[in-house]
């Protein structure tokens, strides 16, 4: 595929999607949201290897049927349009300076719907620091850059900072979310704004407080903070850790607690075992009603979905449908599934993002 898009193929792609996923979960069926992707534009990230021959660089992807013969790429519709038409006109600056182009292994593109641009070039070499950031501020300045990094082993130059602010949109609100060079955001921006919205659907009218682990850089605590009490949301990388706090304060959150910590240390802090990291936290003054789950593709490990049973609401967001069903063979035993939803985050290939909301069964 390599960047390419079939708009033509999109509907019957997607509906080999739904198929698939309600073939995995059947309670689904009758209850399935499906969100659309645009069928083209639709990556704010892209990542490219540099390709050196005697007469020039260019672009290449490698094909998995053929993974040690490069594809040129000279233009990535899937990728967004500010993405796109960066594309020529950047490597092309960049084959004219020796200091720039030399050694060039790499080139990643972060863009947002808010209109900011990160480009990071990666390097087998280490860098000449004064000369690259020299080159690379008058490369920034003659293009529709934000921001530039340089990179190789052990070195990282940044010309002005190594992040872009999104702006997300969804049910009549907007939310602000810093997104760190080579960690993970969603790259389907506006299907994120759906996958917001549903969630805050769901969440109405639910109450109480919420647990949410895997909460990266607060991307749903933040969207889903004023429907609840109070929200404590966890999360093992300390990189996203700080991001979400930078995220809270950005955008004015005041209810939301986030740790760094591991789910299944969640598990056991809930049954009175004792942490360093939650010193400072009362959970007996928590009042958990829900529990938001966004898991790793490995889905859940077996002590969170025992914790997740324990909740009256459980909102599950998946990137793995496998494990997702395998999953709810377990949950559904004490759970309903409530609603459900096929988010098309990645549209041309298998994968597949979903959601479901399981309320816990009656007596």
């Amino acid at each position: 595929m390599l960047c390419q898009v079939f708009p033509q193929q999109y509907d019957q792609q997607l509906a080999d999607k739904q198929q698939r996923l309600l073939g995995l979960v059947p309670s689904m069926t009758d209850k399935l949201q499906v969100f659309a992707s645009a069928p083209a534009h639709f990556r704010q990230r892209a990542e490219f290897r540099i390709w050196h021959t005697p007469e020039r660089l260019f672009y290449a992807m490698f094909d998995p049927a053929n993974p040690k013969h490069p594809v040129e790429i000279s233009t990535c519709p899937m990728a967004a349009e500010s993405i796109d038409n960066l594309m020529a006109p950047l490597l092309a600056k960049i084959s004219e300076n020796v200091i720039l182009k030399n050694g060039l292994f790499e080139i990643d593109f972060l863009a947002t719907l808010s209109g900011e641009m990160l480009v990071t070039l990666i390097y087998r070499k280490k860098l000449d620091d004064q000369a690259w950031s020299l080159a690379a501020q008058t490369l920034r300045d003659a293009l529709p850059i934000n921001h530039l990094i340089g990179r190789s082993r052990k070195q990282k130059i940044v010309l002005d900072q190594d992040f872009v602010v999104e702006r997300l949109e969804a049910d009549h609100q907007a939310w602000w979310f810093q997104q760190i060079e080579n960690s993970f955001t969603q790259p389907n921006a506006k299907m994120a704004q759906n996958m917001l919205a549903w969630a805050r659907e769901q969440s109405r009218g639910l109450g109480g407080d919420l647990l949410e682990l895997y909460c990266g850089n607060g991307h749903f605590s933040i969207a889903l903070a004023d429907l609840y009490g109070h929200v404590l949301a966890t999360e093992i990388s300390k990189t996203s850790v700080k991001s979400a706090q930078f995220n809270l304060t950005k955008n004015g959150v005041e209810n939301v607690e986030v740790v760094k910590m591991a789910a299944e240390d969640v598990s056991q802090a809930l049954q009175g075992r004792q942490y360093n990291r939650l010193a400072e936290i009362d959970l007996s003054t928590y009042q958990f009603n829900t529990i938001f789950v966004d898991p790793p593709r490995a889905g859940l490990d077996d002590l969170t979905r025992q914790l997740s049973s324990e909740f009256d609401h459980i909102l599950y967001i998946s990137c793995n449908p496998e494990t997702l069903a395998r999953d709810l063979t377990v949950l559904e035993k004490t759970h309903d599934l409530m609603a459900a939803a096929l988010f098309d985050q990645f549209p041309y290939s298998h994968h597949i993002e979903s959601g479901v909301l399981l309320k816990r069964k009656t007596l």
